[in-house]
């Protein structure tokens, strides 16, 4: 993909149909939160959000995308597992997993897209330093989602708070500009060199997720063809938000 060509300027109508859409993705992720317990399968939190996508009528972009088609409407990913895990009826949560859930929403011909990590009952001191950090990261990404700057400074900043607190970023997956696409320009990898890339301007869209591993920054993808793993299996975690670069601060759009 030619990601400086797939860059689409939004406008405020067309901002506020994100935002929208933003706020449904948010009631899908906190449902899905609020349902966090051992013996909870992973299939009953899908089943629980697309019963939300369904009362607004929308659906997610995830279902039947790519090849071998997604199967669900999020993806359900535990302990080293990175992203894209496939919900399974077979796969119950268990005490002090952590747990990360990624969702997308398509309402009125725009996508949301975010995503979080949160323990199952008591989590040891060690896993909630990564989830911290995960987070931080990611405000620390949002904070320079500012007309002026550039892509590099996002991926920079993500990169030197995940790597001064002694974590690893992904190299392999991505944030990335969403619209009436789940994935548009620009690219904002997780890792990079401040004042490099695209210049932000007012409109742009991005789906920033920091993705971060405790022991390496090496992954792989297990048999089903989706679920991403870290090479040492080793704990991982993911927060993403949908933001909007207006002419002052960021605006969050996957937030209730």
């Amino acid at each position: 993909m030619d990601w400086a060509r797939q860059v689409h300027i939004k406008n405020s109508s067309e901002i506020a149909v994100m935002r929208a859409a933003g706020k449904i993705n948010a009631e899908v992720l906190a449902t899905v939160k609020g349902l966090f317990k051992p013996g909870v399968t992973t299939a009953d939190l899908n089943a629980a959000a697309e019963e939300i996508l369904r009362k607004h009528s929308c659906v997610s972009p995830f279902k039947n995308y790519g090849y071998p088609p997604y199967p669900a409407s999020i993806t359900v990913s535990i302990n080293e597992e990175l992203v894209h895990g496939i919900p399974s009826t077979k796969r119950r949560l268990k005490e002090g997993d952590i747990v990360s859930v990624d969702c997308g929403t398509i309402y009125n011909g725009f996508v949301a897209d975010s995503a979080f990590t949160a323990g199952v009952g008591e989590i040891s001191t060690h896993a909630q330093k990564l989830l911290d950090v995960t987070q931080g990261a990611l405000a620390a990404g949002i904070d320079k989602m500012r007309p002026g700057n550039r892509t590099g400074d996002i991926s920079a900043a993500i990169q030197q708070y995940v790597e001064s607190r002694g974590y690893h970023v992904t190299k392999e997956y991505t944030g990335h500009g969403v619209g009436r696409q789940m994935h548009e320009g620009p690219q904002v990898p997780n890792y990079g060199t401040a004042g490099r890339g695209l210049l932000l301007r007012p409109g742009m869209t991005i789906a920033l997720e920091p993705m971060v591993l405790v022991g390496t920054a090496k992954t792989r993808v297990n048999p089903d063809q989706w679920t991403v793993v870290s090479a040492d299996q080793s704990l991982t975690a993911h927060f993403e938000h949908s933001v909007a670069v207006t002419e002052g601060d960021p605006l969050l759009l996957t937030v209730l």
